[in-house]
């Protein structure tokens, strides 16, 4: 099952995280891609003006985010399958399991604990209930201290930029969001091979995971969980309203709904209430036909469903 991202740009809470950042953030960036130096070397360059681990892990985040290109030829041929250091930075090019390999090695030489994590990546409605057929993203674990809260989870592939649904296009985007992600949405989006793996709270089971709504990467700017339905298989009728709600926090201006594939896709606004912590609304479709829809917010997708309607 070849690797697939969909990504947006972040506001909002990704501003603060990037405030939070900006001195680290600017300074990885004005080194440029360090292209003459291996893995130990760009290492230290990058965190030399950090004495905090936090701030280490950010730089080299960053700089792999800034530099390392997912390679769309290398996932649709030979899916996850175990890339090197030193042959991602040769390419400059890669799949997960060599942005996850070089995070770990450059971490290793500042003396930072991180272990790589195999798994499952969940970003399209196609994959709602389907396991793919081998393990299909790498990600990173961080710890920075002995209790269980000071591990942290770390996905420079999708930190980096995105694909197109048929993984033959790459778009760098840098996205903060998955450096130290929140803990609730990462899990919704990812399925350890071994569930030691989860930090905090995750889906009980593999089938659990496989049947959630897919959950998109601006659901982290507008803190989305708790949603409903629950399952990303929807089997409503014919104007029978189907009632969806999210917690979510943030500025909302509009919620919509976007409703088939490529050239058939509609984007119907919806009226929805917002308590501060909670959207609710609820939607009536009017055709006979299974599809996928999204739900936005401000624009941005946050939730992915695939909806069966019959009379």
């Amino acid at each position: 099952m070849l690797t697939l991202f969909l990504f947006l740009s972040i506001a909002g809470f990704a501003q603060t995280r990037n405030a939070d950042f900006k001195v680290i953030d600017d300074y990885v960036k004005s080194l440029g891609a360090l292209d003459t130096l291996n893995a130990g070397s760009i290492s230290f360059i990058v965190t030399k003006k950090f004495p905090d681990n936090k701030d280490k892990a950010r730089a080299i985040f960053d700089w792999i985010a800034y530099n390392i290109s997912f390679d769309c030829k290398m996932a649709r041929n030979n899916g996850n399958e175990k890339n090197t250091s030193d042959d991602v930075l040769k390419t400059r090019k890669t799949n997960a399991s060599g942005y996850a390999a070089l995070f770990q090695d450059m971490c290793s030489v500042v003396k930072i604990r991180c272990l790589t994590v195999d798994g499952y990546l969940k970003n399209n409605v196609a994959q709602i209930k389907e396991k793919p057929d081998e393990l299909n993203h790498t990600w990173d674990v961080v710890q920075l201290g002995q209790s269980p809260e000071s591990w942290f989870y770390v996905d420079p592939t999708l930190g980096s930029g995105y694909t197109d649904d048929k993984v033959t296009v790459y778009t760098k985007a840098y996205n903060d969001a998955y450096f130290f992600a929140d803990r609730t949405i990462f899990n919704a989006q990812h399925y350890p091979d071994n569930k030691a793996w989860f930090l905090g709270f995750g889906p009980k089971s593999e089938k659990i995971f496989l049947s959630l709504p897919v959950v998109k990467n601006a659901a982290y700017e507008y803190r989305v969980s708790g949603y409903t339905p629950a399952d990303g298989s929807i089997k409503a009728h014919i104007k029978k309203a189907v009632q969806f709600s999210f917690r979510a926090s943030g500025k909302i201006d509009i919620v919509a709904l976007s409703i088939g594939e490529e050239k058939k896709k509609k984007v119907k606004t919806v009226d929805y209430s917002f308590d501060g912590s909670s959207v609710s609304f609820s939607y009536k479709f009017e055709e006979e036909d299974s599809f996928p829809i999204t739900i936005l917010v401000n624009n941005k997708p946050v939730l992915g469903y695939m909806v069966e309607v019959t009379e």
